[in-house]
């Protein structure tokens, strides 16, 4: 039996910066290029963020480091989960950039998640995100990515009603489910749902950075199409 959209939402953005802490900023040097890219952060991501957190009144965590330091949705045993400035690090360092880093983002989003569905409450969590809107010389002919678990019924059915909804807020909005990545890939959302089974509904939104590129009106209209769509998904 489907549960009834009737949940506590959760927004997190594991790729909003390309800072680098003090320590580790010898192994950039030289790397502005890599940082500034999509390869270094999600350009427009923390915005989006910010924006459904303030329509949702929702809770936010936002990891403050650039990816390329230690990947935070990747899963702790994944091979890239540190990028090629830090995986000839030795053991002991890596080790020392998991404990400090990527555990304590991750586990702070845990706990939040754990004090909510112990007392009674499911949770939505949006997990956001941008992306190049070229990759690898291919034009990518999305706006839009709904990533989710297409065996989670609760998730199906939320991307197929956000969908609708977008689609009458931006009717030339090029929507996609599970593209331009495929919601099932290792990342955070994959290992929430191990964790905590059915109360947990994970969903990724991709958001395709040529809006931020454009300027502000185009990138603001999306920005307010998306925060306002979210406020009907439940109706």
């Amino acid at each position: 039996m489907e549960r009834p959209l009737s949940h506590r939402f959760l927004i997190t953005c594991e790729h909003a910066s390309n800072q680098i802490p003090g320590t580790y900023k010898h192994l950039f040097s030289g790397a502005d290029d890599d940082l500034t890219s999509h390869r270094g952060w999600d350009p427009g991501a923390l915005h989006i963020a910010h924006t459904i957190k303030d329509t949702l009144h929702a809770p936010i965590f936002i990891y403050p480091f650039t990816r390329l330091l230690i990947e935070p949705n990747r899963s702790a045993h994944h091979p890239r989960l540190f990028s090629e400035f830090t995986k000839g690090l030795s053991q002991d360092e890596k080790a020392h950039i998991i404990t400090e880093y990527y555990h304590p983002y991750r586990e702070s989003v845990e706990a939040y998640i754990d004090s909510i569905i112990s007392c009674n409450q499911p949770v939505i969590h949006l997990s956001i995100h941008t992306f190049a809107p070229v990759l690898n010389g291919e034009l990518r002919d999305i706006d839009i990515g709904l990533l989710y678990d297409p065996n989670r019924p609760t998730e199906k059915k939320l991307c197929k009603r956000w969908k609708q909804i977008l689609r009458n807020e931006m009717e030339n909005l090029r929507i996609r489910m599970n593209r331009p990545y495929k919601g099932t890939s290792d990342g955070f959302t994959t290992t929430l749902r191990r964790r905590f089974g059915d109360a947990y509904t994970g969903i990724e939104l991709e958001v395709n950075q040529q809006y931020f590129m454009d300027g502000r009106e185009p990138w603001e209209r999306l920005n307010k199409s998306l925060s306002k769509s979210l406020l009907h998904i439940q109706e």
